[in-house]
């Protein structure tokens, strides 16, 4: 028996007289018990409804810079912003602290951000090879092909430590912090119950990757597994367009228009606005409460019925890119296209330096110097990180980034020679050693260093446009810590020839946090989502002649059986409301069973035939729990209802026979 076949362990679906082979024989097999049908929630519940909380904290876990907000249900228009974190980089925006985190030597937490950071940089290189220091270790989600709980990561030091335990260290440490703020505010400890839980994820993850986050905040203890609701995973391109939906014309940057706006013509620099716009947020900053008003901004009245606009997005990992809809009156919001993008984020500007260093210094050194001195290769990477941020289309002098000492002395010792010799035989253009020990920059050469991330980014965004859905975009909302920098700006600005107005809010590394905290308030605000995937299960039919091909046909008691039949629950594409479920009806292969699996497949093709094909791969299995709902019925009717139109795929099934809910669960982690 193959894995295709043992798609469907332990469970027959048999609507038919003549007993299935899977029944006499004891092979796996189901057949559909109930046509497929996709059944609209009269009452539009969505799959958020429960307990009423009194606050929402909604964490932005970035792949570069982490924070939380917060708002309370009884004031949703007021969103306060997490405290200041202590330490920070002078020039950078201290309202989120660096995704990084510190073990002690024994793998206990130790800290995380900027004092995990500070705390690292401290110790001595003898001790700092011994703790483990973790960052940037977001992405290992998205690019992890067989992403399970054992999942591993690499810290500094080459030692390995489970991906889930980093996660839920990380999302303890914020439940922590909002707590004692939440506490402090009120007077008196608060209650995690009282609290709803958003976690931003990019829109391009898979699913399996939004279970991980989920099953690493249960581990967390940010919910209880038993009560899921309390938990939202939210999808960022989509909390930053219902934040946009609230912008005052003083809270952005128009670059797509001819026109002056907020004082700066978009034909001069592309960068003045947003450092205008960071002098202004600067200047508001004391009070971290963000007042967003309970009404649409000026730019969204300006929007009408059927109208489209894209939001790119850009993070330090991905480009996420999302096309909505506005839907009047309520101005809902209807996803035009299927969120796409790639790992296009600002690290990939890090790792373009990181491969300019090996070129200069040889691959050899740059490997033993990260194992060696894990800090001080910490430390040049933050030197390189605030003079990323300085570049931009109209720079003409060059950018210094300090080389430390260890890097220096190391690179002598190895190779026997100087940095500046180095320099020197490497023939690289533009990048020269000055005599206070720095490396100098050309700005032609960090300019280099952006183009294969932008140039993916413009590439993406050009095929987007080519879409027959995406055309006509009102307005291009950039956002994202990636959309300060002018040089993306500039590129995105080339790129639309004035087809559609780049909007950049202010502050536009909060845009996310902000909008996840709207959603945390109202969920239902996204009515219709695209379908990333087709979704379906393998089962048996009836074998029809000329349709089905003979090496997949079983025959059994003179019944012919057509093996590996991909039952499609959901399209590739399809428009899915808020609400909407798609309902199956299955039956136990033995009336003793108290556990049916249903293995689940998904494909990027829209059209799948059988399980067998290319790119059809099982992506999640369907357990139901049916301990304690006996039935005198011959066959018992297992009817499964399955949300597809919410950021995560939910289930939920009924024992016909008793009308009682029996557990179900989609396990995408399973390998």
């Amino acid at each position: 028996m193959t894995e295709k076949e043992s798609a469907t362990d332990n469970i027959i679906a048999d609507a038919m007289a003549t007993p299935s082979p899977a029944k006499s024989m004891g092979d796996p097999g189901i057949t559909p018990l109930s046509p497929s049908h996709i059944q609209q929630n009269d009452t539009d519940s969505n799959a958020h409804t429960g307990p009423s909380f009194i606050v929402v904290v909604a964490v932005d876990f970035g792949t570069t810079s982490s924070g939380y907000a917060y708002a309370f249900t009884k004031e949703p228009e007021c969103i306060h912003t997490m405290r200041r974190w202590e330490g920070g980089d002078p020039g950078v925006s201290n309202q989120k602290t660096p995704t990084t985190i510190l073990l002690t030597p024994d793998r206990k937490f130790h800290s995380f951000g900027y004092a995990a950071r500070d705390f690292y940089h401290d110790l001595d290189p003898s001790e700092s090879r011994h703790w483990l220091y973790l960052e940037k270790f977001k992405m290992k989600l998205h690019t992890t092909a067989n992403l399970s709980i054992d999942t591993e990561l690499h810290a500094a030091n080459g030692k390995r430590v489970k991906a889930i335990d980093i996660f839920a260290y990380a999302l303890a440490f914020f439940k922590e912090q909002a707590l004692k703020e939440l506490s402090d505010q009120a007077g008196a400890e608060f209650d995690n119950t009282n609290i709803r839980w958003v976690i931003t994820v990019p829109a391009i993850w898979k699913m399996p990757a939004k279970q991980f986050m989920r099953e690493a905040a249960y581990k967390a203890g940010l919910v209880p597994r038993d009560i899921p609701e309390q938990l939202i995973i939210a999808l960022e391109p989509e909390a930053a367009s219902i934040y946009c939906r609230k912008l005052r014309l003083h809270q952005m940057i128009d670059i797509g228009t001819k026109n002056t706006q907020n004082g700066f013509s978009p034909t001069e620099n592309v960068g003045a606005g947003m450092t205008q716009a960071k002098e202004h947020v600067r200047s508001k900053r004391q009070s971290r409460t963000f007042l967003v008003e309970n009404v649409i901004g000026e730019l969204w009245s300006e929007l009408e019925e059927g109208d489209r606009y894209v939001v790119v997005d850009c993070g330090g990992g991905t480009v996420d890119l999302t096309v909505h809809q506005i839907q009047l009156p309520e101005g809902h919001l209807k996803e035009l296209y299927k969120a796409s993008g790639g790992p296009y984020g600002s690290i990939g500007i890090d790792y373009e330096f990181e491969k300019l260093l090996c070129k200069i210094f040889g691959p050899d050194f740059i490997d033993q110097f990260k194992i060696k001195r894990p800090a001080a290769w910490v430390d040049l990477m933050i030197a390189f990180e605030s003079r990323k941020r300085a570049a931009a289309p109209d720079r003409t002098n060059p950018l210094n980034i300090n080389l430390p000492f260890s890097f220096i002395d190391y690179y002598k010792k190895f190779r026997g020679h100087s940095v500046e010799h180095a320099l020197r035989k490497s023939n690289v253009d533009f990048v020269k050693w000055s005599s206070q020990g720095m490396l100098r920059m050309n700005p032609d050469a960090m300019n280099a260093l952006f183009k294969p991330t932008i140039d993916h980014i413009i590439q993406h965004l050009t095929d987007l446009f080519d879409k027959p859905e995406v055309c006509d975009i009102k307005f291009l909302f950039l956002v994202g810590g990636f959309a300060e920098s002018p040089l993306l700006q500039q590129a995105v600005q080339n790129m639309l020839h004035g087809r559609s107005r780049i909007i950049i809010p202010h502050d536009v590394g909060l845009t996310i946090l902000k909008g996840a905290v709207l959603f945390g308030l109202d969920p239902g605000v996204i009515k219709v989502r695209r379908s990333p995937l087709t979704y379906g299960v393998g089962v048996l039919n009836r074998y029809i002649e000329g349709k089905h091909p003979p090496d997949k046909m079983l025959v059994k008691d003179g019944t012919r059986w057509c093996t590996d039949v991909f039952d499609t629950f959901i399209a590739c594409d399809q428009s899915v409301a808020l609400g909407e479920t798609v309902k199956r009806s299955y039956t136990p292969a033995k009336p003793s069973q108290q556990v049916i699996v249903i293995h689940i497949y998904c494909s990027e093709k829209e059209r799948v035939c059988f399980i067998s094909e290319p790119g059809v791969r099982k992506c999640g299995t369907l357990r139901l729990d049916v301990t304690g709902t006996e039935t005198s019925a011959a066959r018992r009717e297992i009817q499964t209802h399955m949300q597809f139109g919410d950021t995560e795929i939910r289930a939920m099934a009924v024992d016909v026979a008793t009308s009682r809910t029996v557990k179900a669960s989609i396990d995408f982690l399973a390998q």
